[in-house]
């Protein structure tokens, strides 16, 4: 899969990460990983906000943006291999995982191959996601694009208005389609887990997920496990991103790291 994989660190700036706020003096990075259709800059308040103690590294799917040419990857185990691969030439200080919907996935395999490696992430923080093992079944990458574009809608992203202009209509939703297709046909492996600290995040009225089904990511860690609710649905983050940082910058400090 050429053209997709990026340089790495020690060879310049990665075609897959995006510091927005670069911080060389951060005693940790937070790898943040978009929902579907999303893009890295999705977390760039999140980056300036933990900036300069947490340096975020924004993850950015090809296809989207600045690799709109890159080929889009419609398996999460495939992107979760390459964002692996190429997490290889960060590995000057410990590195902790948050992924949004989709990005919670992805997150979640991301870190099962950095620990086959012998790297061990320091937390993940899966958001807006239920866990693996909450399967529903849902094949909305296959629906037609009216019903498709309903249901983005129903779930209140920002920019979910841009679908009503044909031009960025045909720009943005083979992208979501795509994204919709890995993350829905992506199969759980029974017993899949990780070693490290995981902290859910979720709203309470979020359609994707209910707080049983985020609470079922308890059976996925053989660490610490910790959960917050918060009021709103899929998108709560929009209102809660103070609080969420909150959560974050709470867990990555120093001494709860040491107390891990």
């Amino acid at each position: 899969m050429t053209g997709i994989s990026g340089t790495g660190a020690a060879g310049g700036e990665s075609d897959w990460f995006r510091a927005f706020s670069p911080s060389p003096g951060a005693a940790v990075r937070l790898l943040c990983l978009p929902h579907a259709g999303g893009s890295a800059g999705y977390w760039f308040p999140a980056a300036k906000a933990l900036a300069p103690g947490i340096e975020v590294l924004a993850v950015q799917y090809p296809g989207r943006h600045d690799r709109r040419q890159d080929p889009l990857v419609p398996e999460v185990s495939v992107l979760a291999d390459l964002i692996a691969d190429e997490l290889a030439a960060y590995a000057d200080r410990p590195l902790a995982v948050l992924g949004h919907s989709m990005g919670a996935v992805v997150g979640f395999e991301v870190v099962q191959r950095l620990e086959a490696r012998g790297r061990a992430a320091v937390e993940l923080f899966v958001s807006g996601r239920r866990a693996p093992s909450a399967v529903r079944g849902d094949q909305w990458h296959q629906v037609g694009e009216a019903e498709l574009i309903a249901e983005i809608k129903s779930l209140g992203g920002a920019g979910s208005e841009l679908l009503d202009d044909p031009e960025i209509r045909a720009m943005m939703l083979p992208v979501i389609r795509n994204d919709y297709r890995a993350v829905e046909t992506h199969v759980y492996r029974p017993g899949a887990r990780v070693s490290c600290p995981v902290t859910v995040l979720t709203g309470d009225a979020d359609p994707k997920v209910t707080v049983d089904e985020a609470m079922a990511w308890q059976d996925h860690t053989t660490g610490a496990f910790r959960a917050e609710v918060f009021p709103g649905g899929h998108f709560y983050l929009a209102d809660h991103l103070d609080a969420v940082l909150a959560t974050v910058t709470a867990a990555l400090t120093a001494p709860a790291l040491a107390a891990d």
